[in-house]
């Protein structure tokens, strides 16, 4: 029999920590002083408010440990991994999907620990992606402005369900019932005016259009006094709810100064405006060097099929996951706009939609987003130069383009005829004649 020698350790010395919202178990593991090639561990539990923590610290300092791992459990997870952090330690946070999978974990507290510290001193997870602390502090921004964004569109939506309940079809008159000529209209109501030709004659511009179908859309009969209380507190909510995402717009702008360079690379690509890209720099940063490809980081954000095969065979829809909702609903919405402008995005995704569903095409736009932003991020120097809204057009060959346009036609049932005006030297012209 042979003999062989064990895999080195990722790390000699080693922390694992299981962590509830109250107590961490905490265990660390040594090399053994009596027995070379053996491990010393011991266990301890420490509360997780401040002095404890900071207690733990030390402990660990006693021990020489270098590298602290632990699973993302909530939030709970952040306090511990700052702090420790803070205080000088390598922290490395692993996905709890992933320490779920590996075999052989046991299910207690004091347990749970003691694999943890296995896991990190073998270097058997990947640990999971962390910002630095000045993008934590943006994105506790970016997060709660979308947060208080999304608020403001329900109050909206609920705003326009009254409305309907009063038998106000101003909806579907206007596109925007909270533009400035539908909140004259509103406060209008509120106000006590029911006349439905002197609240049309409010509309502005464009509007003005459709003097006769607000009239009719205007219609106050049925609106009662409980309507014009609840509309009162609905658009003060909106309104309040405007003023603190000014604020904190401002406020973002404010911490956003050190990647205003960042944040113009980014806004100059389709469909990414400047609140977006303030988006993606609170959650990703700017320094691209933890993600080795543009690949991994659109498989860190799962906006990459996940290929489930066995025996040959794939299983499910290859459905990419949930990845991070912040920076998943940055980049869908980005997708979406880029899909709507005159350029090298918008006409691939156009023609994606013509062989797929428009879900799956958004899905691959905002795939081809990420590889830019991620190349542009990467490269201080990079400027996004876009091909153009026509690339594909003048990548296609002309022949290949005739035949296209003619089988189209024939299925309509005619017959047609082409002919090449005049044919270059050493060029064949087009077919003469093709019939149905």
């Amino acid at each position: 029999m042979d003999e062989v020698e064990d895999e080195p350790l990722f790390a000699d010395r080693v922390a694992g920590i299981d962590i509830a919202k109250a107590e961490v178990m905490v265990t660390v593991r040594v090399p053994s002083d009596a027995r070379p090639g053996r491990r010393r561990q011991e266990t301890r539990p420490f509360r997780t408010i401040l002095r404890d923590l900071l207690a733990l610290a030390g402990w660990l300092r006693t021990w020489g440990v270098t590298k602290v791992g632990m699973e993302a459990t909530g939030d709970y997870w952040k306090p511990v991994l700052f702090l420790l952090e803070r205080e000088g330690f390598e922290c490395l946070l692993y996905h709890a999907a992933h320490v779920k999978a590996l075999p052989g974990r046991p299910k207690t507290d004091k347990l749970d620990s003691v694999w943890l510290a296995k896991i990190t001193e073998r270097g058997s997870l990947p640990a999971s992606f962390i910002p630095p602390e000045p993008i934590r502090r943006l994105r506790t921004c970016t997060r709660y402005r979308r947060h208080l964004t999304q608020a403001r569109t329900a109050e909206k939506q609920r705003t326009e369900k009254l409305l309907e309940d009063a038998h106000l079809k101003l909806s579907s008159v206007i596109s925007d019932i909270h533009g400035v000529s539908g909140r004259d209209m509103l406060q209008a109501i509120i106000a006590g005016e029911r006349d439905p030709k002197i609240l049309a004659q409010l509309a502005r511009r464009r509007m003005r259009r459709k003097i006769s179908e607000l009239e009719q859309a205007l219609d106050c009969t049925f609106v009662s006094d409980e309507h014009v209380f609840v509309l009162t507190m609905m658009l003060a909510n909106i309104d309040h709810l405007t003023a603190r995402i000014e604020e904190l717009s401002a406020e973002i702008g404010r911490l956003c100064e050190p990647y205003l360079h960042q944040i113009g690379q980014l806004s100059a690509t389709p469909g990414t405006s400047v609140i977006t890209a303030q988006d993606v720099i609170g959650e990703i940063g700017t320094d691209m060097t933890v993600f080795p490809t543009a690949g991994h980081l659109a498989s860190w954000a799962r906006w990459a099929p996940r290929v489930t095969q066995s025996g040959g065979k794939r299983k499910g829809k290859n459905a990419t996951g949930q990845g991070n909702p912040y920076f998943g609903a940055a980049c869908g919405e980005a997708a979406i706009s880029a899909g709507r402008t005159q350029s090298f995005l918008g006409a691939r995704h156009q023609r994606l939609c013509k062989r797929m569903p428009k879900k799956k095409a958004q899905g691959a736009t905002g795939r081809s987003l990420i590889t830019i932003w991620y190349h542009l991020l990467s490269d201080p120097d990079a400027t996004y130069h876009d091909l153009g809204a026509d690339y594909y057009e003048r990548r296609t060959n002309i022949r290949r383009q005739a035949r296209s346009h003619v089988r189209a036609i024939e299925r309509l049932g005619y017959k047609v005829t082409i002919e090449s005006p005049d044919p270059g030297p050493g060029t064949s012209p087009l077919p003469a004649t093709r019939t149905s």
